[in-house]
C-alpha cells in the first residue's frame, strides 16, 4: 500500500512539475491579448489574403471593360518573298521571286453596341463591388475565428487550473484517508474509492493539459505563428453584460451585412447581363481608320494607302441563339433576386440565433456561479463530517464530483457567452476593415 502511494505522489508529481514547466515557458513566451491576436490575424491569415486577390482581379477586369469604349490602335508588320518557278530564265522576260515589305497602323473604336458594352461594363462595375464586400466579409470572419480561437486558449487555461484544483483536493482527502484508515478508523474501500478518484482526476487534468496545447497550437494558426509557439495569455474570461436588444441587433445587420450587399451587387449584374444577352438583337456599329505601306525594299514605307470606314452589323437570323441566350440571363436574374431574399432571411435568422445563444449563456453564468458557491459550501461540509466520523467517503466524492463540475460549467458559461457575443458582432456585419 505504500509503494502504490508513493506511486502516486510521484505522479502527481510530475504533473505538477509540467505545469511549472510550462508556466516558466510561458515567462518566456510570446505575450498576446485579444486585440493583438485580432491584429496578428488580420495581417497574415490566408483568408484575408486571398480575397484581396480576387478583389484585385476584379477590379483589372472592371478596368479591362471600361478600356474597351475606346479607341484601339494595332500596328502589323510582314515580309514575304515569293514568285514562280520558271524553266528558262534566260528566255523569260519576266522576272524572279520579289520580296515584298508592307507596315500598317488600324485604329477602331465602338460606336453603338446596342447595349452590350455598356452592359458588360456595368457587370464588371457590380462584380468588383461584390468583391469589395467579399474582403470586408473575410476581415469579419477572421476576427470572429482570431476571437474564439483565443477564448479557446483562455478556456483551457481555466480547466487546467480547474483539473489541477480536483488533483489537489483529492490528493489531500487521500492522504487523510489513508492516515484514518491506517489508525482503524475507516474501511479500505474508502481508500480504494479515494484512489480512483485521484487516478480519474489525473486523466482529466492531463486531458485538458492536452486541449490547451491544441487550442494554443489552433490559435498559433490563425495568427500566423509557429504551431508550437508558446503564448503568455494575458487576460482572462469575463462577463461584459450586453444591453443591445434584438431589434436594433437586426436592424443594424440588414444595413451593414456584406454578404447582402454582395446579393444586391448580384442583382444589379444580373439585370446587365440581361441588357447584354438583348444586344444580339440590335445592330452593332464601329468606325475604323487605317493606313498602309508597301515596298520591295525594307523597310516597306513607299506606297502609302489609307482608308477610313464605318461598318454596320445586324444578326438577322441566328436558329434561337439570342432568344435562348435571353431567357438563361432572365433566368439568373430571378436566381439573384431570390438569393437576395434568402440572403435577407438567412441574416435575420443568424442574428436572432446568435443573440437568443448569448442571453442563454449569460442566465448559464448567473445560475452556475450560484452553484459553485453552493457546491464549496457542500464540500466544506462533507469533508468536516467525515472527518467527524458522521459522513461517508462516497458523500465526500460526490461533493468533489458536483463542486467540479459546477466550476466547469461556469467556465463553460464565460466561454460561450464571449463566443456569442463575438459570433453577433459577426451576425451584424459589424465593419472591421477601415475604410
Amino acid at each position: 500500500m505504500l509503494k502504490y502511494n508513493k506511486s502516486r505522489q510521484l505522479l502527481v508529481t510530475a504533473i505538477v512539475l509540467g505545469l511549472m514547466s510550462a508556466q516558466t515557458a510561458f515567462a518566456a513566451a510570446m505575450e498576446i491579448n485579444l486585440d493583438k491576436a485580432i491584429e496578428m490575424a488580420l495581417k497574415t491569415n490566408p483568408t484575408v489574403k486571398i480575397s484581396e486577390a480576387e478583389s484585385s482581379v476584379a477590379k483589372a477586369q472592371k478596368d479591362e471593360a471600361k478600356a474597351s469604349r475606346w479607341v484601339s490602335v494595332d500596328y502589323s508588320h510582314s515580309a514575304s518573298r515569293g514568285g514562280y518557278y520558271d524553266p528558262n530564265p534566260l528566255l523569260s522576260s519576266q522576272s524572279g521571286p520579289d520580296n515584298t515589305f508592307s507596315n500598317g497602323f488600324t485604329a477602331s473604336i465602338p460606336l453603338y453596341t446596342g447595349g452590350k458594352l455598356s452592359g458588360t461594363i456595368e457587370q464588371a462595375v457590380q462584380n468588383y463591388k461584390s468583391s469589395e464586400y467579399g474582403v470586408d466579409e473575410s476581415y469579419q470572419a477572421v476576427k470572429l475565428s482570431a476571437t474564439n480561437g483565443y477564448y479557446s486558449v483562455l478556456q483551457a487555461i481555466d480547466t487546467v487550473k480547474l483539473s489541477k484544483e480536483s488533483v489537489d483536493r483529492l490528493s489531500a482527502h487521500l492522504q487523510n484517508v489513508q492516515a484514518q484508515y491506517d489508525v482503524g478508523v475507516v474501511a479500505k474501500v474508502d481508500v480504494l474509492r479515494s484512489q480512483v478518484e485521484l487516478a480519474n482526476a489525473e486523466q482529466n487534468l492531463i486531458k485538458a493539459q492536452n486541449a490547451y496545447d491544441l487550442a494554443v497550437a489552433d490559435l498559433n494558426n490563425i495568427i500566423g505563428l509557429p504551431h508550437g509557439t508558446e503564448l503568455n495569455v494575458t487576460e482572462s474570461l469575463q462577463y461584459n453584460k450586453y444591453d443591445n436588444p434584438m431589434e436594433n441587433c437586426i436592424t443594424f445587420a440588414l444595413a451593414n451585412r456584406p454578404e447582402l450587399f454582395q446579393a444586391e451587387a448580384g442583382i444589379e449584374a444580373a439585370k446587365a447581363g440581361v441588357k447584354v444577352a438583348k444586344s444580339g438583337y440590335m445592330p452593332q456599329v464601329a468606325a475604323s481608320a487605317s493606313n498602309k505601306w508597301y515596298s520591295g525594299d525594307w523597310p516597306g514605307d513607299d506606297n502609302e494607302n489609307w482608308t477610313a470606314a464605318v461598318g454596320v452589323s445586324l444578326n438577322v437570323f441566328d436558329s434561337g441563339v439570342t432568344a435562348a441566350k435571353v431567357r438563361a440571363a432572365d433566368a439568373n436574374l430571378y436566381k439573384a433576386e431570390e438569393t437576395y431574399r434568402q440572403t435577407k432571411d438567412s441574416v435575420q435568422l443568424d442574428v436572432r440565433n446568435n443573440y437568443l445563444s448569448l442571453r442563454e449563456a449569460e442566465k448559464r453564468i448567473a445560475t452556475s456561479k450560484v452553484a459553485v458557491d453552493s457546491a464549496e459550501e457542500d464540500y466544506r461540509i462533507s469533508q468536516l463530517r467525515y472527518q467527524a466520523g458522521v459522513g461517508t467517503n462516497i458523500d465526500v466524492m460526490d461533493a468533489q464530483v458536483a463542486l467540479t463540475q459546477a466550476k466547469n460549467n461556469y467556465v463553460q458559461a464565460l466561454y460561450d457567452y464571449n463566443t456569442s457575443s463575438a459570433a453577433l458582432a459577426k451576425a451584424m456585419g459589424v465593419p472591421v476593415r477601415q475604410s
